[in-house]
Order: C-alpha cells, then sequence, then structure tokens
C-alpha cells in the first residue's frame, strides 16, 4: 500500500481477519492478502459494489466482461471479476468468502452447465449473508436446444432466487444487458 492510497477500512480487516484464521497462514500469506485487499480501493470509495461470477471460457468470459462493464457505468458502482483480484490465493474458497465479504451485490452469469461458479452457487445459499445480497442472471435455453441445461444443485439454488424475486432470464446478449439494469 503506498501513502496516497486509502488505507483498508477496520471493519474489512476485521473480516478478513476471522475469516482467514487458519494455522496455516504465513506472514507471507498475511501480506500477500492485505496487498490484495489494498487493490480493492474502489470497493470502498463506492456506494455499491458487484461482485460477479461465472464461466472463464472465451465467450462467457466476453459475456461477464458485458456485465462488469455495464454495472461500472453506474454512478457511483464498482464492479469486478474474481480473476481481477490478484494474488497467490492457495484457496480458492477462502477467496471467494473475503470478497464476498466486502461487496455489496454478488451477481452470478449462469449458463448451461458448468456454469462456473456452483461451488459459490452452494455458499450463496449456504450462507444467509451472502444470499441476501445474490442475484443471477440466468441464461434461458430454447426447450430445442437443451431438454436441461442445469444441474439440480442449480436448479434448487434457481427456485430460492426466484422466490425472492432476484432471478433474471436472458437469452441474447441484448437480454442480458436489459437484465443488468433491473439489477440494484
Amino acid at each position: 500500500m503506498t501513502d496516497e492510497s486509502p488505507p483498508v477500512p477496520d471493519d474489512v480487516l476485521t473480516s478478513a481477519s476471522e475469516r482467514l484464521e487458519d494455522d496455516s497462514l504465513t506472514l507471507a500469506d498475511n501480506e500477500a492478502l492485505l496487498g490484495a485487499l489494498s487493490e480493492l480501493t474502489p470497493l470502498y470509495e463506492r456506494e455499491r459494489s458487484y461482485f460477479v461470477l461465472g464461466n472463464y471460457d472465451a465467450d462467457q468470459r466476453r459475456r461477464l466482461e458485458l456485465v462488469v462493464d455495464r454495472l461500472n457505468r453506474r454512478e457511483d458502482s464498482y464492479a469486478f471479476l474474481m480473476s481481477d483480484v490478484r494474488g497467490g490465493w492457495n484457496n480458492g474458497i477462502q477467496k471467494f468468502c473475503v470478497i464476498a465479504d466486502l461487496v455489496t451485490h454478488i451477481v452470478g452469469v449462469a449458463e448451461r452447465e458448468p456454469s462456473g461458479f456452483l461451488v459459490e452457487q452452494g455458499l450463496l445459499v449456504g450462507t444467509e449473508a451472502y444470499y441476501e445480497k445474490s442475484h443471477v442472471l440466468k441464461r434461458e435455453y430454447p426447450e430445442a436446444d437443451a431438454d436441461h441445461p442445469y444441474g439440480w444443485m442449480e436448479d434448487g439454488v434457481f427456485e430460492l432466487l426466484e422466490a425472492d424475486d432476484r432471478l433474471y432470464g436472458w437469452r441474447t446478449e441484448d437480454d442480458l444487458l436489459e437484465a443488468v439494469d433491473q439489477l440494484p
């Protein structure tokens, strides 16, 4: 962290240290964590933050980046992908949890199996704090293209989110951008 960068807020450090209480973390691990958190200063400076999840295959990644771009056009908002948070994280679940603790919104972009964030979907519904800030943009496929594009676990997550009006359907990229505009 440089003298020009704002400090990481105390509540963020407390959340991160509680999440990462682990005897196996070395001093170097802790320094790397603090460095990664300090790179997220836009997150602390904006009213709304969006952690966007999904598949990183080429076409799907391009759509994730469309979502991030659209959200970043909003006033006082900051959107990013997990890959935007650098650092040598050995545990992807810890990384997800630390980041999810910090943001105001978690946005999943679901496409055919594998969606790219199946493990995280389990954490979204299994952790009340994450569930309350989660929204999913679900790609819908014509029945002729796919009998059942999602697995049973995803279907359960979709049902819960739909009951709380936090599931948004889309078919085309234009539909995807319209769905993004519906997010809080």
